[in-house]
């Protein structure tokens, strides 16, 4: 589609900016989108921002860092336009009164994840905020895409509307529509099905071991639960975007869409293909939890710089909370798996021993320069806010549950807050969030969030679970403890972390250390705890190293052996009220529990 010059410059200063983009990837094997803007009605000088990051995933991505071949003329006679970059995702363009201005670009895309773009001879797959300018006080109208297939065997997914009578060409309402509108083009698979009476799509790229109609059916019982919880779909048409690779786990919601990521042959084994639906039930969540009820610090998005807030343990942690529960709501799984689920969780959370340094507060803030981007003291020094943000949800959801017979639960704080913001789109506060859920549980929790929101006290797992017949019990398999955790790489055995305060760390070995022998016996990733069972606590040993390049001996002294897993049990001789308590949280098949 091309656009028509307006024949007066009068004309063009009545009028808005007309914007159109073209997306061609003539040679899909070189991993470069060619991208052509039209601006009609172009002010004089237009400037283009390229977005540094995409709603969803909190890191800094400078995906200018992938343009490259920039240029800028006066359509028609194809003159070059003066321009400049002012910063390092900022281009200024003279348009010199110019009607309609062409800008042209490429964008290396060889990075598959659901964040950024890719392309190569199998398919193109692209998010808006790393392919597409902003301008900035023109954000709000309407941008039209064509895109240009490199071949007539490919075809276009995406869940904008197309415009009628243009070819392979769709409009999003403003540029935040089309940062959150990915593309999907080449032969993939689509498989159509409705939901509540409205269209969706699983779209499918790459082979893998799935079962299409298995993933349908279980799917719909995810929508179908989620729609009930929040009162219907708040969209006209969803479509899933599934790419299957190798060893590959990952999802970023949109409004009307979402993009998944997972391994090719994780569809069999039941736990994986458990784990796959997790993620389906979790991007799916996110169309009222994040994308309609989001922080006041996202309400507007910059996306210049880093949106901060201390919200994000509600935005992805609960959402992480919910997604073991939809399966078990849905019938996919019983309270059995969802106990097993829920455990590996809580293993995951009390052996991180970051919970005792970052508290959940600060975890959320400094996503933009943490989460996303570990070190080897990552684990010592900081928590997920998808993960403890789940511990504390959980805590919540069990506490309103007891204070209420199971009468109300957290269910009830995310539809106050979908009533209360999300419907609308106001930006909650952090001081509203906490306002809404002690108006669901009826009480007080200042000292709650000041303890285990915004404090390091530990997580008092028992008090909340035992009105509901389990508690938490840590096992050990038996080892004194050295605080080193090593795997295989390339033949050789990589110490890849070491625990703060451990004996490893107090002996002076350090993650990336290549670990030898110990006592002069050659020991690895699939023996060292066999090994550690030969001593006992306060044994001294002598742990071999390559440190760098240098042969290095530490003495070290072992302590006494601490829990290597934590799991969900049932107490003994439940009381009628207990066992009430648990169906009403898990549902019926809690009842097999006993």
């Amino acid at each position: 589609m091309t656009i028509t010059a307006p024949h007066t410059g009068a004309s063009k200063k009545q009028s808005s900016p007309q914007i159109h983009y073209q997306v061609a990837m003539p040679q899909p094997q070189t991993h470069l989108y060619e991208v052509t803007l039209q601006i009609a009605n172009c002010p004089s000088p237009v400037d283009l921002k390229f977005p540094v990051w995409t709603p969803g995933s909190y890191l800094v991505r400078e995906y200018s860092k992938n343009l490259q071949n920039f240029t800028a003329t006066a359509s028609g006679d194809e003159k070059p336009l003066p321009w400049r970059k002012i910063s390092k995702n900022h281009w200024k363009v003279d348009t010199l009164d110019t009607s309609l201005v062409t800008i042209r670009y490429c964008v290396f895309a060889n990075e598959l994840s659901v964040r950024t773009n890719h392309l190569d001879a199998t398919h193109a797959y692209f998010n808006g905020a790393a392919l597409f300018f902003r301008i900035p006080n023109y954000d709000k109208l309407p941008i039209n895409i064509t895109i240009t297939l490199p071949n007539k065997e490919w075809h276009i997914t995406t869940a904008l509307p197309p415009v009628p009578g243009k070819t392979n060409t769709f409009v999003a309402a403003d540029f935040d529509t089309l940062v959150d509108s990915p593309f999907e083009i080449g032969s993939h698979q689509v498989h159509h099905f409705e939901v509540l009476g409205k269209p969706h799509e699983l779209v499918i790229w790459g082979k893998g071991n799935y079962q299409v109609q298995r993933m349908i059916t279980d799917i719909k019982r995810i929508i179908e639960v989620e729609a009930a919880m929040f009162g219907g779909l708040p969209y006209s048409r969803y479509v899933f975007l599934l790419h299957l690779f190798a060893q590959a786990y990952g999802g970023l919601e949109h409004k009307n869409s979402c993009s998944l990521i997972y391994q090719r042959f994780g569809f069999r084994d039941q736990d994986k293909y458990e784990r796959f639906l997790q993620l389906v039930a979790h991007e799916f969540f996110h169309l009222w939890n994040v994308k309609r009820i989001r922080p006041k610090a996202m309400e507007v998005f910059d996306y210049d710089a880093e949106n901060y807030t201390p919200s994000l343990w509600f935005c992805e942690g609960t959402t992480s909370y919910y997604d073991l529960l939809i399966p078990l709501r849905a019938g996919i799984y019983d309270a059995t798996s969802y106990l097993s689920h829920l455990s590996k969780e809580i293993n995951r959370y009390q052996k991180t021993p970051g919970r005792k340094v970052q508290p959940l507060s600060e975890s959320s803030f400094d996503a933009w320069i943490k989460l996303y981007r570990p070190d080897a003291n990552s684990g010592n020094s900081q928590v997920s806010y998808y993960l403890k943000g789940e511990m504390i949800s959980l805590l919540l959801d069990l506490m309103i549950r007891e204070r209420h017979q199971n009468q109300r639960s957290f269910d009830d704080v995310l539809v106050k807050m979908w009533e209360q913001f999300g419907k609308n789109e106001i930006g909650f506060t952090p001081e509203q969030l906490q306002s809404v859920i002690e108006l669901v549980a009826e009480v007080d929790l200042a000292d709650f969030f000041q303890s285990y929101v915004d404090g390091l006290e530990d997580l008092p797992f028992n008090k909340y679970l035992q009105p509901f017949g389990l508690q938490l019990v840590g096992d050990s398999d038996g080892e004194p403890y050295l605080g080193a955790r090593v795997s295989t790489e390339n033949g050789k055995e990589i110490i890849k972390f070491v625990e703060a305060g451990s004996p490893a760390q107090l002996a002076g070995i350090d993650a990336g250390d290549e670990l030898l022998a110990i006592d002069g016996i050659k020991v690895g990733a699939n023996n060292l705890a066999e090994r550690l069972k030969d001593y006992q606590p306060l044994s001294n040993i002598q742990i071999t190293v390559f440190h760098q390049d240098l042969l290095c001996n530490y003495n070290v002294t072992l302590t006494a052996s601490q829990p290597t897993k934590y799991n969900l049990k049932l107490i003994d001789n439940l009381s009628t009220n207990q066992k009430d308590n648990l169906i009403g949280w898990l549902g019926a098949s809690a009842k097999n529990l006993w």
